[in-house]
């Protein structure tokens, strides 16, 4: 208190008029003194004043004290501002149209108030949206007009300045357009401006945007619409260097060169408030869009998530984090000798009084512990702050010397493929935005595409990218700004061309990679599914098929990356790719089924079953694999739907097995999903596409041939009814443990066997799949292991073989036989979708290491090896013995 009389003006006027606050202040603390701001009965102009002042006191001392710490000084002030502007808007309209609720109206808060981290003599920054539909008005009043008299009369009852004082400055300039649109905007006009005309740095403004006064709902309606425009799941670099931009252009405004000291600009100095603030928003704005934890609107909070999220490093976020508050202190210190809206450090005797009121023994101790933080900040901003990269010689001789020191193994085909690309013929390339953020960029990336195993083949790639691209310009600034995007980039041009068609189908499917999570362990089917059902919870059916894809193509070349970024085994990429098809099927399955249900209605008791086999039921996709279906169902005798238009239980069925491979299948604008064979289902392709489980079960114990069986062993039932899912299980193992002859088993096994070597013949010398000793060969065996014996019934091989070889019914070298060659697999269709023969010089050592093996020779030592004995067991299981 006698800091505050002696230094203050301001506060020593406040505790001459509420002499009260002080004592309780003196004798309960902080917390006392806070709860006597109440504006009373009195009325509002004047209530609403002495609050503030009371308020101003409390807060004052709460913080030189050292009791309040620096966000319950802004939570306080900012619940004040946020009852104040309620209190005035209906006072406003109580004037205007006495009796009507607060509605129609809304008030949104942004900057420090949207965050709630209001200064101690700061502005609030509002923009006013109103409903013409539900606005209070007078009968003869235009909505418009009525919507800004409530305005106009909502800022004087606020801002007005009285014998009381005043209740807080408003500025309404951060509205669209404030120099010629009024201060009260239509809500719907307002919605159709974000998302369309709304310029960049308005979106790091609406990070801290929230509702914080009049008709709530209609708020949060406005900031539910225009959520998108300001997290985008699309990384916009272009939108933060204009953020960035922004702030170089405020440093450079405020600070001219100077240097800390008195003076000083806390706010917008270089190190200073702001540029704590840029830099958090910045991060948040790159990794927002898809983690929606870290949208937290105050900066303390912001910095707290990016670093347990592992989005900022500790260090530098704890470091951002204790300037923050040391740089907001002593601006609120600056701020309470004259209640003036002040961010300069004032010099001279006037800052040794700022110092002494804080606490400080002079000026000096005062820099001295501000001086740490504001180079802090300052360092981390220059962070953001990247050198453009110099631009590639255009130069031809100039520009061979610079292609050949980044190790290009022939300089002049590049040169040529840049000349190319700099006229300007491809879409991708025609603004002068787009040319520019090409040539910066190409420093990025070319030195990598250099280091390639196959450099020209990788820059045919991006060639075959740049031209299939509609639109290049964020796609280039992506890879300026982020380096080991581009690493990622030469090693998918050079390695893996089934991502590269994907990626130039799909520029944003780089934006996935941004951050670590893109390289992180895929989640199991049943997280997927739930992620994919929200995602999709409000679509209408072609919405959320479109939506569907988009989320599993991203997902799908994510593993892809994985697979050959060597951040995974390839075993455990198969089984991400088998998930993530499973929580597809289901999610489309679930999707088709409520829309069918909306013409045809549904049948009471009645159940459908999505049935796996092959690779799929086995959990071992590839990249390239299809999805072998089956639909089972049960219903009772006679039923019929119960909708508009009904259908028996056969048909209905049938006609939504149908919808079901046409929604999985069907390419639609977002791209292809899935391949779909349904020809493992009863009588084949003349069956039909959905049969009961009663004609299933007679059917498989009475008309299937032995090949039906052992594909049978790789059932797996994947979407409908838990309970019917698991009645079809059951239904599967009971008829896989019917009686056999084992004997006719093999004999039957093994002329299939002849007979699709016969009809389906190896692609060549290393196709590990069809050849001799290949993964089919070790499939028979398997499943014939598995009908003969009854052990080890589990559709994913490794399973199965893990119980056969503790039978002793084969040897314990199976197992890894199998994983060699479904590594050899998974990678092959990645990397080469053609024969192994075809595997380019350059690419084998990747494959080898991915397989475990130490250069491409031992690879096809190791594979010889295996399907060597691979072969010898079928020949063993199919000969008659064990």
């Amino acid at each position: 208190m006698e800091r505050a009389r002696r230094w203050s003006p301001f506060l020593r006027t406040l505790a001459e008029r509420h002499p009260d606050l002080v004592e309780t202040f003196e004798q309960g603390g902080s917390d006392a003194a806070l709860a006597m701001v109440d504006a009373g009965a009195l009325p509002v102009a004047v209530g609403l004043r002495r609050a503030r002042q009371r308020l101003a006191l409390a807060t004052a001392l709460g913080d030189l004290s050292g009791e309040l710490p620096l966000e319950e000084v802004t939570a306080a002030l900012s619940d004040f501002a946020d009852t104040a502007i309620h209190a005035a808007l209906v006072q406003a309209i109580g004037e205007r149209t006495p009796g009507e609720p607060v509605a129609g109206l809304t008030v949104l808060a942004l900057g420090k108030l949207g965050s709630r981290e209001l200064n101690y003599s700061s502005d609030v920054d509002l923009i006013l949206l109103f409903d013409p539909d539900t606005l209070p008005r007078r009968a003869r009043d235009e909505p418009g007009a009525a919507a800004v008299r409530l305005g106009r009369r909502l800022v004087e009852l606020l801002q007005e300045r009285t014998a009381e004082g005043y209740v807080a400055r408003v500025d309404l300039r951060l509205r669209p357009s404030p120099e010629v649109t009024p201060i009260v905007l239509p809500v719907d006009a307002a919605i159709s401006y974000y998302e369309s005309s709304a310029l960049q740095w308005e979106r790091a403004a609406f990070i801290r945007a929230r509702t914080c006064a009049g008709d709530v709902p209609l708020g949060e309606r406005f900031l539910q619409e225009i959520r998108p425009f300001v997290w985008r799941r699309a990384l916009d670099f272009g939108a933060i260097d204009d953020i960035r931009d922004i702030s170089l252009r405020i440093r450079d405004h405020y600070a001219q060169g100077q240097e800390f000291g008195p003076g000083y600009d806390l706010k917008r100095g270089r190190g200073g408030i702001r540029e704590a603030e840029f830099f958090t928003q910045v991060q948040q704005l790159v990794h927002g869009g898809r983690e929606p934890a870290l949208r937290a609107p105050a900066t303390l909070d912001a910095l707290a998530v990016l670093s347990a999220s592992g989005r900022l490093d500790e260090t530098q976020a704890a470091a951002i984090g204790h300037a923050y508050r040391a740089l907001r202190t002593a601006e609120h210190r600056v701020q309470m000798i004259d209640d003036r809206q002040e961010h300069r450090l004032p010099t001279g005797e006037a800052l040794e009084a700022v110092a002494k009121l804080g606490g400080h023994k002079d000026a000096a101790a005062l820099l001295a512990s501000l001086r740490p933080h504001v180079d802090a900040v300052g360092q981390s901003f220059d962070s953001l702050v990247r050198a453009r990269t110099h631009q590639l010689s255009s130069d031809p001789d100039l520009l061979l010397r610079e292609l050949e020191k980044m190790g290009w193994p022939q300089p002049a085909e590049a040169a040529r493929r840049l000349a190319d690309w700099r006229t300007g013929k491809a879409r991708a390339l025609r603004s002068p935005a787009a040319r520019s953020a090409f040539e910066g960029m190409l420093p990025t990336l070319l030195p990598r595409i250099a280091s390639a195993p196959d450099p020209q083949r990788a820059l045919n790639r991006l060639s075959d990218v740049i031209d299939r691209m509609s639109s290049g310009l964020n796609f280039f600034r992506l890879l300026e700004a982020r380096p080991q995007l581009a690493d990622l980039l030469a090693l998918i041009l050079a390695q893996a061309p089934a991502l590269a068609d994907q990626l130039a189908r799909r520029p944003t499917l780089l934006d996935g990679l941004i951050d670590e999570s893109s390289l992180a362990e895929l989640p199991d089917a049943d997280t997927l599914t739930e992620r994919f059902l929200h995602a999709a919870r409000n679509d209408p059916l072609d919405t959320a098929l479109d939506r569907i894809r988009r989320l599993v193509g991203e997902r799908r070349f994510a593993l892809g990356v994985q697979l050959i970024a060597a951040t995974r085994d390839p075993i455990a990429i198969a089984e991400g790719y088998s998930a993530l098809a499973e929580a597809a099927v289901r999610v489309i399955a679930a999707k088709v089924e409520d829309a069918f249900a909306e013409a045809h209605g549904r049948i009471a008791g009645a159940d459908l079953a999505v049935v796996a086999l092959g690779r799929f039921g086995g959990r071992a996709l590839t990249h390239a694999s299809d999805l072998d279906l089956v639909f089972l169902f049960e219903a009772p005798d006679g039923a019929r739907s119960d909708g508009l238009r009904p259908l028996g239980s056969t048909d209905y069925f049938n006609r939504l097995a149908s919808r079901i491979v046409a929604g999985l299948s069907v390419q639609t604008a977002a791209g292809p999903l899935y391949d779909v064979d349904t020809r493992l289902r009863p009588q084949g392709e003349q069956g039909m596409l959905a049969v009961s489980c009663e004609a299933f079960a007679a059917y498989q114990r009475s008309e299937a041939w032995t090949w039906e069986h052992l594909a049978l062993c790789r059932a797996r039932p994947l979407a409908g009814n838990a309970d019917f899912q698991a009645r079809v299980a059951a239904l599967i193992r009971s008829i896989l443990l019917e009686p056999r002859d084992a004997v006719k088993v093999r004999g039957d096994a093994a002329a299939m066997r002849l007979d699709m070597a016969r009809h389906k013949p190896p692609s060549g010398p290393l196709d590990v799949k069809l050849g001799p000793g290949g993964l089919v060969d070790l499939e028979f065996t398997v499943h014939v292991l598995q009908l003969t014996t009854e052990v080890g019934l589990d559709p994913q091989l490794e399973v199965a073989l893990d119980a056969l070889a503790e039978a002793g019914l084969i040897d314990a070298q199976a197992d890894p036989d199998l994983r060699l060659l479904t590594r050899f697999l998974v990678v092959l269709r990645l990397v080469g979708p053609g024969s192994a023969a075809e595997v380019p010089a350059p690419t084998r050592a990747l494959v080898a290491s991915l397989c475990g093996q130490e250069d491409w020779n031992a690879l096809l030592a190791a594979l010889d090896e295996a399907r060597a004995r691979i072969a010898a067991r079928w020949q063993q299981v199919s000969g008659g013995t064990r």
